[in-house]
């Protein structure tokens, strides 16, 4: 009954207070980020996300995925992912196909077109321009990326059955003596794996399709040894972290990683065991009411015993907007990481990266 309920201080709800937001105040974008964080809706939110990475590359007993998922790579984005790895503030990246081959198109010096999303498809079509949403690439170049790709295929050793992190380690080995700016490149010169858990979905599909038929080449990327060695990490490691850009598979796998864990766990000791990403933030622009993983919350996350409540936080805005400003935040806050050593994970093909 209403006369029973327990009165509070209505003080309480005053406790933090919205920040008045002043331009002198803010200094660089570090300090703007602070100050978003104590406003309202989706600037607190975005200020949120900064404030926990940072603290995630601070913490040194950290492992941090990163789940990149969206058309990043032909937005240009991909320059900050190699940036992030380069500075080792990612030790592993989950990634879809796309991103990490619409960069190497890029790296080769072909151009992405800003464009419009209002135009004549048909037209496009004509003079084989693809459309990503406002940017056009050339098919005739695309084709050249597959190409470069197919003949890498060609090339690789006989009778290996990769993981994809092994797969993008020998093609970071190939564009690295290509001279070939990519995220790849970033990710072998560092010992950054790179995992691509729907691999097939993107121009290393058609390439290796190609290799086959022209080459009667056959490459065998095996998804499980994937997960295997995802989870293999989060089990070498005290804590994890996670940075998802988007949802999709990229995100579903990193957040699985987080289950595993703690069903190996619970196997061994034979008790309930939670093993809940340590930190965890998500920047996306889909919504959690239909029902699909790139829109679920990070709340909902809590719910699984993937991630823990106390520092994981979600803003609803475009990569785009969201990505340059965290990233000039962290090198703004000079944050030094040295990273976690995987190279166990090339062990397998190590040998063959001077003779690719």
């Amino acid at each position: 009954m209403r006369g029973e309920e327990q009165s509070i201080d209505r003080s309480l709800f005053f406790k933090d207070k919205v920040k008045i937001v002043d331009p002198r105040d803010m200094r660089d974008v570090r300090s703007i980020l602070y100050t978003m964080s104590e406003t309202a809706y989706q600037g607190r939110k975005l200020g949120e996300v900064f404030k926990i990475i940072e603290s995630m590359l601070r913490d040194p007993e950290i492992t941090v995925y990163m789940g990149l998922a969206g058309s990043m790579a032909t937005a240009g984005m991909w320059g900050i992912v190699s940036w992030l790895i380069d500075e080792r503030y990612i030790d592993v990246l989950v990634s879809t196909g796309a991103n990490v081959s619409e960069d190497i198109y890029a790296g080769m010096g072909f151009p992405y077109g800003r464009g419009a999303p209002c135009i004549d498809d048909n037209l496009l079509l004509r003079y084989r321009i693809d459309r990503f949403y406002d940017v056009y690439a050339d098919e005739y170049l695309y084709r050249e990326m597959e190409r470069l790709i197919k003949e890498f295929i060609r090339d690789l050793p006989k009778d290996y059955i990769y993981s994809s992190a092994e797969f993008l380690y020998l093609l970071g080995a190939r564009l690295s003596k290509l001279g070939i700016r990519s995220i790849a490149t970033s990710a072998y010169r560092k010992s950054v794996p790179i995992f691509v858990p729907a691999i097939v979905d993107s121009g290393y599909g058609i390439a290796s399709l190609l290799a086959l038929k022209q080459y009667g080449r056959r490459v065998i990327i095996d998804q499980f040894k994937d997960f295997e060695q995802m989870v293999e990490i989060a089990l070498r490691s005290r804590d994890t972290g996670v940075i998802y850009i988007g949802g999709g598979v990229p995100t579903d796998t990193t957040q699985l990683v987080a289950i595993a864990k703690a069903l190996i766990e619970e196997m061994e000791r034979g008790e309930d065991v939670s093993k809940p990403h340590k930190y965890a933030v998500k920047i996306t622009t889909d919504l959690p009411q239909w029902g699909g993983l790139s829109g679920a919350t990070l709340e909902e996350a809590v719910s699984w015993g993937k991630v823990e409540a106390s520092n994981s936080a979600m803003v609803n805005v475009d990569a785009t907007i969201a990505l340059p400003l965290i990233a000039v935040g962290i090198r703004e806050a000079g944050i030094s990481r040295k990273g976690v050593d995987l190279r166990w994970i090339f062990e397998g093909v190590a040998r063959y990266e001077d003779k690719i």
